[in-house]
């Protein structure tokens, strides 16, 4: 903010210094003007000494001579500057303009009003900006900072500005998903922790049972051959308890950790091809991949238009993290009430095999090794894709990876 007002503070001075240097060059050329007439006016007289025929359209300050024997008269005549001069004992009245004469006071006037229209015109653009863009985005200055610290409680204003208050909008909603996801996250600890608290807990007692049963059998405690079987059952019975546990821990890890907001609705064909090419065109130019998006006819789609964004960017990151880097292609067709939105790419490295396990959540495939990454990808667009009434598989064609979505048409 400092430097913005010294910049408004030097503008300001570099504009007073023009306006008073055009009105002194105004004042100096009225100083010359006046200067200029008396000059004439002196050579007027010096002609008149020796005649009285003196040629005045060869001076461009007199307009007129006029000789008076009756002084009376000197200050007759119109409204003009003049002066009397005395010239061989005769009085003359020698009628002169000063060069600076009304239309260049009007001249002046202009000038000075249009720089004041111009230094309000520039000071109220400078204050707007700091007023309406600057002061605003001051006070939003440090909240990604606190955000990134973890700190969500931290309070964003809401405003109405229109430059800035979509943007605020924006970030207290992207405030309140992380303060709900960390909820949720804590939440989620809480529950597996109590979940694998008593678990271990519930497994103790058979384990104990089982421990015991194995070491009275290693010892040979039981004589009997019924009470050894017995004890061989109540080993199993205990075992078949603590794999109950075991299947319900897996059963738990296994249940859905994300959670996924989808405003199902309709949208065009062409809304979503437009935002990807968009996004796209320059992006892969500038990574040389060539990005054809093949001819489709328009439709109306079921699912959320955001979310199908979402994951067909999905595919084209992985289409440019895995592939060849030559082209990703986007095809489309028609089956049924269905339309297929198709991304391929070439160079891929994948075996038939691990294709079933594309869409499994922290899965990644051998040709993943060299890139980063979560595993989530895939894993997120399918399940986006099945709350949207859709549905996504990939095959494998000789080198290139094809993968479909499948939309619901209206």
């Amino acid at each position: 903010m400092k430097a913005f007002n010294c910049i408004f503070m030097f503008i300001i001075a570099i504009f007073a210094v023009v306006v008073i240097f055009t009105n002194m060059s105004f004042l100096n050329e009225s100083n010359d003007n006046s200067r200029e007439y008396r000059v004439q006016i002196e050579r007027v007289c010096s002609e008149l000494k020796n005649t009285d025929n003196v040629d005045i359209s060869k001076y461009s300050a007199v307009t007129d001579i006029i000789k008076y024997d009756n002084t009376e008269k000197f200050f007759e005549g119109e409204n003009s500057d003049y002066v009397i001069r005395k010239v061989n004992d005769t009085y003359y009245r020698i009628e002169y303009v000063s060069g600076f004469n009304n239309i260049d006071n009007r001249t002046i006037v202009t000038v000075n009003i249009s720089f004041a229209f111009i230094f309000l015109v520039l000071a109220w653009s400078f204050i707007f900006i700091k007023v309406k863009i600057l002061i605003p985005f001051q006070t939003l200055i440090n909240v990604p900072e606190e955000l990134a610290k973890g700190n969500l409680t931290v309070p964003i204003k809401q405003e109405k500005n229109r430059y800035f208050g979509k943007f605020v909008w924006g970030l207290d909603l992207l405030r309140e998903k992380l303060e709900d996801d960390k909820k949720t996250e804590l939440k989620l600890l809480k529950e597996k922790k109590t979940l694998i608290m008593s678990i271990s807990h519930d497994i103790k007692t058979p384990l104990s049972a089982i421990k015991l049963y194995a070491k009275a059998l290693s010892q040979n405690l039981y004589k009997e051959k019924e009470k050894q079987t017995e004890a061989a059952e109540n080993i199993n019975k205990n075992a078949v308890k603590i794999e109950a546990f075991v299947s319900e821990i897996i059963e738990t890890s296994n249940e859905e950790f994300m959670k996924f907001n989808v405003n199902n609705g309709e949208f065009y064909l062409s809304e979503l091809v437009h935002e990807i090419s968009k996004h796209y065109k320059d992006k892969l130019s500038l990574l040389k991949i060539d990005f054809e998006i093949c001819n489709y006819d328009n439709c109306v789609l079921k699912g959320d238009l955001d979310r199908s964004v979402e994951v067909l960017q999905n595919l084209i990151e992985n289409a440019a993290k895995y592939g060849d880097g030559h082209i990703i292609k986007i095809d489309f067709s028609e089956e049924e009430d269905c339309r297929l939105v198709c991304v391929t790419n070439g160079g891929c490295t994948l075996s038939e095999n691990e294709i079933p396990h594309m869409f499994e959540s922290f899965w990644r495939g051998a040709n993943s090794h060299k890139v980063e990454g979560s595993g989530l990808g895939l894993y997120i667009c399918r399940q986006l894709m099945h709350l949207m009434d859709g549905e996504i598989f990939s095959e494998i064609k000789d080198s290139d990876m094809t993968v479909t979505l499948v939309f619901r048409r209206v």
